[in-house]
């Protein structure tokens, strides 16, 4: 909504997640729009494969959880139209992927996958995860605020009024009981 970033919920959800994540962990805010990860490492363990990443022109900022099998291959197809890459990691190549090819990227990934990519200029918030969901991605909508985690429990740290049932599901489940 344009609103600052509440700080607070970013250090919250970066706690409740931190157990997925040994290796590091990074808050990226970017105006109203705040991103967060918790790193475990497994592709580029160099520092320079960190998260929240930016691509090359700072446009994207991407949050990633999961693994993009034949990320070598999409690399080197990348490569031979010229990108150039900082990184060994298959979060820097998602994101040139998704840089040349938008969101149809997503269909040529082979693997698992939770992402989040925030577009800088068009102000726009990706959400993607694998087809089979083994890489989970939950979100919720609060007001104009959109919270977003790769578990709910995450969620519920930011705002734990999620927690309650809303007036709707509560009167369905009353219904239900009600019948003989």
């Amino acid at each position: 909504d344009g609103a600052p970033v509440d700080r607070e919920k970013l250090r919250r959800i970066t706690r409740t997640l931190s157990h997925r994540g040994p290796d590091g962990a990074a808050t990226e805010v970017l105006g109203s729009v705040g991103l967060c990860h918790t790193r475990l490492a497994i592709i580029d363990l160099s520092p320079r494969g960190r998260q929240p990443m930016s691509s090359v022109d700072g446009r994207y900022w991407i949050t990633y959880n999961g693994e993009v099998y034949n990320y070598v291959e999409l690399r080197r197809e990348l490569e031979l139209e010229g990108r150039q890459f900082r990184t060994q990691s298959d979060t820097e190549v998602i994101l040139a992927a998704f840089t040349r090819w938008g969101p149809k990227a997503f269909a040529r990934f082979n693997g698992m996958w939770g992402l989040a990519i925030w577009d800088t200029v068009d102000r726009r918030l990706i959400l993607s995860r694998d087809r089979l969901g083994v890489k989970p991605l939950v979100y919720a909508r609060v007001g104009d605020v959109i919270l977003f985690a790769s578990e709910i429990k995450a969620l519920l740290a930011a705002e734990p009024s999620l927690a309650e049932l809303d007036r709707i599901a509560r009167e369905g489940l009353r219904a239900r009981k009600a019948k003989p």
